[in-house]
């Protein structure tokens, strides 16, 4: 990665360039790999999503919930689900021509637009999702297949085994034609049932349809059944809602195969929406003429018809058709009827058994074609890697890369839902887990439209991010209304799996919409802050860290570290002469420890010089260094004059922190950084000493005082203890032997003035400034001491760092500092503030 700035010319009189502005080198580049077109929006789009929109649900289920539901609501029921659907297929469209949709679909979109977080969720949820459609489908198939079975006679054990039984040869089935690679062509049947239907509605019936509650286009029929009647215990509007769903989850076959359509950006929403507009008005026809023709309840026997015009006692809507249906209505055993019998479509119909091969061709495609989606979706997220031990199953075999190990997988979770045998059971959970899929589509599509990055641009305009917004969050309403467990159950699993990819981090990159997005909330806080004053209350250390390559100094970015993460910020800096570190690799080393910090390499021709810009010019706004952090120079008495100025120097610039073998705060700092500490897991049972330097006279009364002010601070501390310094000082001859080689001992040389000893080595200590300095080096002498003395099992110290004097030598002074942690066991930290208050007991 180049670390050089962009350059961006701008040239105002005159026109631009002409230019796209739409792709960048790489897509240009793929764009020249992309696949030779083939499908219009016809064939590719709106008859794949038609054929499996329609499905096992309008066959089966629809005259069922018209008859509990009436007209009226079930025509709600469709209208809010196309509502849901329609404003999907928007978001869908513009998803999808925001570049090409490889394998995956669903799970490719949302991953590739909101990140792995929520991709690898809804990849796992809808793979499931699939493999449930696939079950629903077999098992109205099986539904089918076993009453025609019992027409001629034939049982094989009871009325639900056979629906296991005929669903488990028919879901093999299925797998050995996905597998075989075959083709399952249903056009032509759905279309010729359909067309059978109505002209059936047209046909007057005879004397047995009518025992069946058929009576063709009657007012009163019509009327009766505008209404809702709800039958059961747990009939309701929603529980209606819940099961005619499933009949819209064919709407994402368009966008699936973008890559393979002439078009995409015109294609998708055209094909879709028109797919969602035909089957809605064939939902609603049908909805309508069935409850038009035919009675809620009917006996079935053609000798309950009446004779003459006796109707006393006579109950029902058949009474005034010429039938006595009343035994059956009122021992609710009929048999016949919109509310009884799920077959009344083919009985409507001009041919029952064209009815009956609509819906084998409408379950086995659509059966087919979910056990086909199902492990290309899955294998498409086994490819990303996002959880472990799935890998397995990201293993394709032959030219077409076919999930033969995933397409197992889905078979036995299809097979286990088959074995429910319960259609309405499957349909309600199939709900769910479209709904999620749906809501989190839209929520992709809203959430990429106001991060307002630049990679959002779809080739489809025609959407809202509001009308996106609109429907995920109406999608998860439905969610809990239909199956409020289902769906706690599924966002369980969600935020379980988006917590699992958000706790390890995997190492992928898809420029999605919420790395956009934190950059955006980032840069708006960041800018809102520059408005805020600063508050004594809110003082954080904000530290520039000059580590160099973090990875040679860990203690001391680990030590920074446990007292800014997730309170503060931390700026690694390496000052060098030139770009010769891998700035990528020392990033992921930081990573790897988990060291929330920034990190930059920087020029600078000293020390002091880059310390002082990076003081000045890093970070943005109030998000600014405030604490200056560098480790101690442990070599400086090998080092050269110049260098030891350079750190002096740096050391005198305000706000500093300087890090030797522990840590050291004072001016209220001293304070703040112990307690920011402790707050930390590993230094939570660690208690805080306070030393402070008092008058032997006033020893009592100087500890009183500060226990007082540290209760106010509102700080924990164990004891705070005040020390003198009138004692004897027995280690005075060690410093005075630790700074002998940098004195000059001018006064004991004769011939030579102290003006040429002094120019010839004017980093040396003179006698003079040895005296005038000799009370201050015994009190470090006597700190150090006592620091020994009292803290030698001690975690870490804490020592006021001593102000350089200008007069003072530069040797004399890196001698106190040397001095202060001399002898320790333990880290030390020298700290010295700007005189600005950090803490308050203040409430205002």
């Amino acid at each position: 990665m180049s670390h050089e700035p962009a350059l961006i010319g701008i040239r105002i009189p005159g026109p631009l360039p002409s230019t796209s502005g739409q792709y960048t080198i790489e897509e240009a580049q793929g764009s020249e790999e992309k696949a030779p077109a083939r499908f219009g929006w016809v064939v590719g789009v709106m008859v794949r999503c038609m054929l499996n929109i329609w499905g096992v649900i309008l066959f089966l289920r629809l005259s069922w919930i018209t008859s509990q539901a009436g007209i009226l609501l079930t025509w709600l029921i469709i209208l809010i689900s196309v509502m849901v659907t329609s404003v999907t297929a928007l978001s869908i469209s513009a998803i999808a021509t925001n570049g090409r949709v490889i394998s995956g679909g669903a799970y490719f979109m949302i991953s590739r637009t909101l990140g792995p977080e929520i991709g690898g969720p809804i990849g796992v949820v809808f793979s499931f999702a699939n493999a449930l459609a696939c079950a629903l489908n077999t098992v109205g198939f099986a539904e089918v297949a076993r009453d025609l079975m019992q027409e001629f006679g034939v049982v094989m054990v009871d009325s639900i085994n056979d629906v296991r039984i005929v669903g488990v040869i028919t879901v093999t089935v299925l797998l050995l034609i996905s597998l075989a690679g075959m083709e399952w062509e249903s056009k032509v049947i759905l279309l010729v049932s359909l067309s059978n239907y109505f002209v059936g509605t047209f046909i007057p019936p005879n004397i047995e349809k009518q025992a069946q509650g058929i009576f063709g286009y009657r007012t009163e029929i019509f009327l009766e059944n505008l209404t809702p009647n709800w039958r059961g215990n747990e009939a309701n509007f929603f529980q209606m809602f819940a099961i005619f769903f499933p009949s819209a989850i064919g709407i994402l076959s368009g966008a699936n195969i973008s890559g393979d359509l002439k078009d995409p950006a015109t294609a998708i929403p055209k094909g879709t929406l028109m797919a969602i507009f035909w089957t809605t008005i064939s939902y609603l026809m049908i909805s309508v003429t069935v409850a038009s023709c035919v009675v809620r309840d009917a006996s079935g026997n053609m000798t309950d018809i009446l004779t003459g015009n006796l109707t006393d006692g006579c109950v029902g809507l058949g009474c005034k058709m010429g039938w006595n249906f009343t035994d059956c209505i009122q021992q609710k055993n009929c048999e016949y009827g919109l509310a009884n019998n799920l077959k009344v479509l083919g009985q409507v119909s001009g041919f029952y058994y064209l009815i009956t091969a609509g819906v084998f061709a409408a379950s086995l495609s659509s059966a087919l074609g979910f056990l086909v989606s199902a492990p290309k979706v899955f294998q498409c997220l086994c490819k990303d890697n996002l959880y472990p031990y799935i890998g397995f199953f990201a293993k394709g075999y032959g030219k077409n890369d076919e999930p033969l190990r995933a397409y197992v997988l889905c078979y036995i979770i299809a097979v286990a839902f088959i074995l429910i045998a319960e259609l309405n059971t499957i349909a309600a959970l199939i709900s769910n887990f479209f709904l999620c899929s749906y809501s989190l589509i839209n929520f992709s599509c809203f959430h990429a439209s106001i991060t307002n990055s630049p990679g959002w641009r779809p080739s489809f305009h025609y959407y809202s991010k509001w009308t996106a917004l609109f429907g995920a969050v109406i999608s998860v309403v439905l969610m809990f209304l239909f199956t409020w467990w289902a769906a706690l159950i599924t966002f369980c699993i969600i935020f379980f799996l988006f917590g699992y990819i958000n706790y390890n981090k995997p190492k992928v990159n898809w420029g999605s919409s919420v790395q956009a997005g934190t950059y955006n909330m980032a840069l708006s806080y960041s800018v809102s802050l520059t408005g805020v004053e600063d508050h004594v209350k809110n003082f954080r250390p904000q530290c520039l860290v000059l580590t160099g390559p973090p990875n040679q100094r860990p203690a001391l970015v680990d030590f920074v570290g446990s007292f800014t993460k997730h309170i503060s910020l931390m700026i690694c800096v390496i000052l060098c002469c030139n770009w010769m570190y891998a700035t990528d690799q020392l990033v992921k080393w930081m990573n790897k420890r988990k060291v929330r910090s920034f990190y930059t390499p920087f020029t600078a021709e000293s020390l002091r010089v880059g310390a002082r810009y990076l003081m000045q010019a890093s970070g943005l706004g109030k998000l600014k260094p405030n604490t200056l952090v560098l480790g101690f120079k442990s070599n400086w008495r090998e080092s050269s004059p110049e260098s030891i100025e350079d750190y002096i120097n740096t050391i005198y610039w305000p706000g500093f922190l300087s890090c030797c073998h522990a840590l050291l705060l004072f001016s209220g700092l001293t304070l703040l950084v112990p307690y920011l500490i402790t707050r930390r897991k590993h230094w939570r049972n660690c208690k805080i000493r306070v030393f402070i330097v008092g008058d032997e006279q006033n020893m009592d009364e100087g500890r009183n005082e500060m226990i007082a002010l540290l209760k106010r601070f509102r700080l924990h501390f164990s004891d705070v203890i005040v020390m003198t310094d009138s004692e004897k000082r027995p280690q005075a001859k060690k410093f005075v032997d630790s700074v002998a080689p940098f004195r000059l001992h001018d006064e004991q040389q004769e011939g030579v003035t102290v003006q040429e000893l002094r120019q010839r080595e004017p980093w040396k200590i003179s006698d003079k400034e040895f005296e005038a300095f000799k009370q201050k080096s015994e009190r470090k002498v006597r700190l150090n001491e006592i620091i020994r003395r009292n803290s030698q099992h001690t975690a870490l110290v804490l020592v006021s760092l001593p102000v350089p004097h200008s007069d003072c030598p530069s040797a004399l002074y890196m001698a106190w500092l040397d001095t202060l942690t001399c002898g320790l066991h333990c880290p030390a930290v020298l700290i010295r503030g700007n005189q600005q208050n950090v803490l308050t007991f203040y409430c205002q």
